[in-house]
């Protein structure tokens, strides 16, 4: 029998200008994810949080806190853009062009923009990205660019565990 160690995401060698990540993982938004956000976060405004309130609004219920939306979308590209990241230096250019409501379920993608090695840290190597996220109808709710300090094959903590192990036959 072998055993295969799972994915443990891409180093810095890894990434090409160009390429596109669809991530795996889609995420329905709960009115209990909105609202502990929203109340975790010290946000006051009622359209997160009070339903009566936001069905006043034009929307009609409750939006979902764009910083939320923001951070789950992050989270979705981890495990394809910085899963070994060593810092995340910037997110620029956000946008939220349509709404979100809770029972929205997003999924994302990401495209590699540019890679190039830390003239500081010969250990990482530094790599920006375009992410956007898409709710169940393919609309784009979210995009932004994203600079992340990533580890080079051999380094980090992670650095031992990275070779392959193979276990003995029963």
């Amino acid at each position: 029998m072998t055993t295969h160690t799972g994915w443990h995401g891409r180093y810095f060698e890894d990434f090409v200008v160009g390429d596109v990540y669809e991530h795996p993982l889609g995420r329905t938004v709960t009115t209990t994810d909105n609202m502990w956000f929203t109340l975790l976060t010290q946000n006051t405004a009622p359209v997160h949080f009070d339903h009566e309130y936001a069905k006043k609004t034009e929307f009609g219920q409750p939006l979902v806190n764009s910083a939320f939306t923001l951070s789950l979308v992050t989270g979705q590209t981890v495990g394809d853009v910085s899963q070994n990241v060593f810092a995340n230096l910037a997110w620029d250019k956000i946008t939220l062009p349509k709404p979100v409501f809770e029972g929205d379920t997003l999924h994302s993608r990401t495209t590699v923009r540019d890679r190039r090695e830390s003239s500081s840290r010969p250990s990482v190597g530094i790599v920006s990205v375009a992410t956007e996220g898409l709710n169940q109808r393919g609309e784009i709710v979210v995009s932004f660019e994203r600079t992340v300090m990533v580890y080079r094959r051999g380094f980090g903590p992670r650095a031992e565990a990275s070779a392959p192990t193979t276990a003995e036959e029963n």
